[in-house]
């Protein structure tokens, strides 16, 4: 089953903001999102995004039209590329934060030896200190080590929360394999106070896929995932914690923060 079979539809309801704190400087890179929302105390987290494709039907979506629409535009050519976009900028709760990512895509004819990863930028909005997240380093614990993505793989890194107060970040890293079902997500947590980086998923007991859903609301300090095996029509709701102790979280629900903004 190839990634494209994977892909759910889903519409998502919008609430446009026009509080924005700061948008970061505009850069030359297409834009992922064509529309902006605004991110709040919410328990249904298919409201939050624009209405995209993504493999695996996360609430939180990957740019996957503009990625199988860039690898068309060029696979009809018969040309490589290289070709960049950038997500909306996810604004901290006490506005000192601001957390966007640039996507590379690297075209190649055919759609399996193409590649996509991701750098996620943290700006200090009081200080103007910026500093970077790559994908494909935090899947390799290595931030020093220079790491070439195998053709074939997408490795993208999005910010989707902040914590209610603005001291860590959620980020879903979407791992996945052009043209074959290998397709999940893990989250990455960036904490403010000692500038450390951690990954989480849920224990690989039962399952094959699992979807980051967000912050848990009755225990902020563990994330929910949606976890199953592609066929079954049932995908538990399963809570991590920090520590990376999975429990089965059925009436818990997801809840996000932050302003989002182009």
């Amino acid at each position: 089953m190839s990634l494209a079979l994977l892909i759910s539809y889903s519409q998502s309801s919008l609430a446009n903001t026009d509080n924005a704190t700061k948008v970061i400087e505009s850069i030359p890179y297409f834009t992922c999102w064509e529309k902006t929302i605004t991110v709040s105390q919410s328990e249904n987290n298919a409201d939050l995004a624009a209405t995209q494709n993504d493999p695996i039907g996360s609430p939180h979506p990957i740019p996957w039209n503009w990625i199988m629409n860039t690898h068309s535009e060029f696979s009809q050519k018969g040309e490589r590329n290289l070709r960049y976009c950038r997500t909306p900028s996810l604004i901290s709760p006490d506005g000192q934060f601001a957390a966007y990512s640039r996507i590379q895509m690297q075209v190649e004819p055919e759609l399996f030896h193409s590649r996509v990863t991701s750098v996620m930028f943290l700006e200090n909005l009081q200080t103007g200190d910026l500093q970077t997240l790559n994908s494909l380093s935090i899947l390799s614990n290595n931030s020093e080590e220079e790491i070439v993505a195998p053709p074939g793989e997408i490795a993208i890194l999005i910010p989707i929360s902040w914590s209610e107060d603005g001291d860590r970040l959620l980020s879903r890293q979407f791992e996945g394999i052009f043209s074959t079902s290998d397709a999940s997500d893990s989250a990455a947590i960036w904490e403010r106070e000692n500038n450390s980086t951690i990954v989480l998923s849920p224990a690989p007991a039962s399952h094959t896929h699992a979807v980051l859903l967000g912050w848990s609301q009755t225990n902020p300090e563990r994330v929910l995932f949606r976890a199953g095996i592609i066929g079954e029509e049932e995908w538990p709701v399963l809570s991590v914690d920090l520590n990376g102790e999975t429990n089965l979280a059925t009436f818990d629900r997801p809840t996000v923060y932050g302003s989002r903004v182009e």
